[in-house]
């Protein structure tokens, strides 16, 4: 017979049941009973952060990083809206994420009470499902469901909101199981047509991406391309599903891209695609492949048979788990792979030779920063970013060699940098992680240096400072040109502001004094900050102030 338990315990109790050992979130009196519950489980650390956009954002490269559903915890209204940006991340970002959040009690309701939020209202574009649980004895039924669709087919956020007086309320009922996703395949004759289609190709390319993968799916995929001589590029921010010294791997997609790589793109007669959505970014602005029917044959698998054909028509579509499709193709045989050899070596060759920076009389050169972050760095090494023009530099210079090595935010969210890293480090305190970051970017979420003190949590903070939101001084320079406006800032001292969170602090405005300054941020065994004082005439990787106009 089931023991008679608060709502905030029961919920506590599932959480427990499904595995969750870290909850990222700011503490609200909206769910106090929760609290107390977690009082009495010391195996579930609570992750005190110093704002809700932190919280979600560590929850979902929690995910990112695991593959189980990260999960956050906030308290309405304000708390609410703050953790919608970390929520927006997963959903784009296909990252499987559980938004807990305080609401009102159920009497309350409609009356636009304090803090109240039509949650469903709120959340409906951003998350991949909305529950708000009106009676405690749902909750294990509600909870197992929720972790459910955070992981099948596409992953994603689920937000579930909880009146506060249903996690006061006393109920007897039993504990949920956790359930194990439904995985997709591709069917027998969709791989014999994959087959023939591979057979007949001599300019084939394979794009990867999205949410549903593995160690074992990157590796699987790797080997693929290499056995089959497939050059595989990685969709936007994915560069590190296939290793990036694998012989078959060609480069990135997305901001940033290398013009021969979109030319070989636009030149493939056979575009295999596994996972991604073919979004924004790795399409240039969806100009690589034409809308609605491509000129490539298109075969393009996803875990949501919502994704192929959403925008691009394609020849083949197949609807699978990345699991089940990588067990398919190293099931194919080898067909036509002499006579795409050469197409396949000049991928590669295009690849290192875009690797190589041009030389440079800046006194802080961001392409040679990163080629030492890459020689010192060990190859598990986790390198997190948020967004900007500085984020160039590492995609194209820096070499992801294992599966889960890069934690940046596909939908573009500035401050990520901060915050993925801590929770990076949180869960993995036996690998080396550094966080790349703007210094419009560190400001946004900065803050969370206090959470990384708190936790004792060894992870390199990288500061790039060039005084200004260099995309969008950008941006303003080609379509306004001489017309800047809202783009500068006025930064504090970050070496100051970093030692009175108790941090290691350095600058750095000369090249050649990076590589020091980053060992020694790395021996320091507490959180480190380096500051790099970079020229702000350079705003990306091939574009200069001076030049524009």
């Amino acid at each position: 017979m089931s023991t008679t338990r608060s709502g905030g315990r029961v919920l506590a109790d599932q959480l427990r049941l499904h595995g969750v050992h870290e909850i990222f979130g700011v503490p609200g009196e909206s769910y106090l009973p929760v609290l107390d519950a977690l009082n009495d489980m010391p195996e579930i650390r609570f992750v005190v952060c110093r704002q809700e956009v932190g919280a979600s954002s560590m929850a979902e490269a929690a995910g990112k990083l695991t593959g189980r559903p990260g999960v956050c915890f906030v308290t309405r209204g304000p708390g609410a809206t703050h953790a919608a940006a970390g929520c927006h991340i997963a959903r784009q970002d296909s990252t499987p994420m559980l938004l807990f959040v305080g609401q009102v009690p159920r009497a309350f309701l409609g009356r636009e009470a304090f803090q109240e939020v039509d949650f469903r209202a709120m959340f409906g574009s951003l998350a991949k499902q909305v529950i708000q649980i009106e009676s405690a004895e749902r909750i294990p039924e509600l909870v197992a469901g929720a972790f459910h669709t955070a992981v099948s087919g596409r992953p994603g956020p689920v937000v579930v909101a909880l009146p506060e007086d249903v996690l006061q309320q006393q109920v007897a009922v039993a504990d949920a199981v956790p359930s194990a996703p439904a995985r997709s395949a591709p069917s027998p004759a969709d791989m014999a047509r994959l087959e023939t289609l591979l057979a007949e190709s001599r300019r084939p390319l394979l794009i990867v991406g999205g949410g549903d993968w593995s160690a074992e799916v990157a590796a699987g995929l790797g080997a693929f391309a290499q056995r089959q001589a497939i050059p595989v590029c990685a969709a936007f921010r994915r560069q590190d599903y296939v290793d990036n010294e694998n012989p078959a791997y060609a480069g990135h997609l997305g901001l940033g891209a290398d013009p021969r790589l979109v030319d070989r793109v636009r030149a493939a007669d056979l575009l295999l695609v596994a996972g991604a959505r073919l979004d924004q970014p790795t399409t240039a602005g969806y100009g690589l492949l034409e809308v609605p029917v491509p000129r490539q044959t298109l075969v393009h698998v996803h875990p949501d048979p919502g994704i192929p054909g959403r925008v691009y028509q394609p020849h083949l579509g197949m609807v699978s788990s990345m699991e089940n499709l990588a067990r398919a193709l190293a099931a194919l045989p080898v067909a036509g792979a002499a006579d795409r050899a050469e197409w396949l070596c000049q991928a590669r060759r295009d690849y290192e030779a875009a690797r190589v920076p041009p030389p440079g009389d800046d006194a802080l050169d961001l392409a040679r920063v990163v080629l030492a972050m890459r020689e010192i760095l060990p190859p598990d090494a986790i390198v997190t970013n948020g967004a900007g023009n500085y984020t160039g530099w590492v995609h194209r210079y820096f070499s992801f060699r294992r599966f889960r090595t890069q934690l940046a935010p596909v939908n573009g969210a500035m401050g990520y940098g901060v915050p993925s890293a801590i929770a990076a480090k949180l869960l993995q305190p036996d690998r080396t992680v550094v966080s790349v970051n703007g210094d419009g970017c560190f400001m946004m979420c900065g803050h969370e240096l206090a959470t990384a003190l708190q936790y004792d949590l060894a992870a390199v903070f990288i500061i790039v400072n060039n005084g200004m939101y260099g995309t969008i001084r950008l941006h303003q320079e080609k379509a306004y040109p001489g017309r800047p406006y809202a783009s500068d800032l006025r930064n504090p001292d970050f070496v100051d502001l970093a030692r009175a969170y108790g941090a290691h602090a350095e600058r750095v405005e000369r090249t050649e004094d990076f590589a020091p300054a980053l060992r020694r941020s790395l021996e320091a065994r507490r959180a480190a900050v380096i500051e790099l004082r970079t020229d702000p005439d350079v705003l990306t990787t091939s574009v200069r102030l001076s030049e524009m106009g």
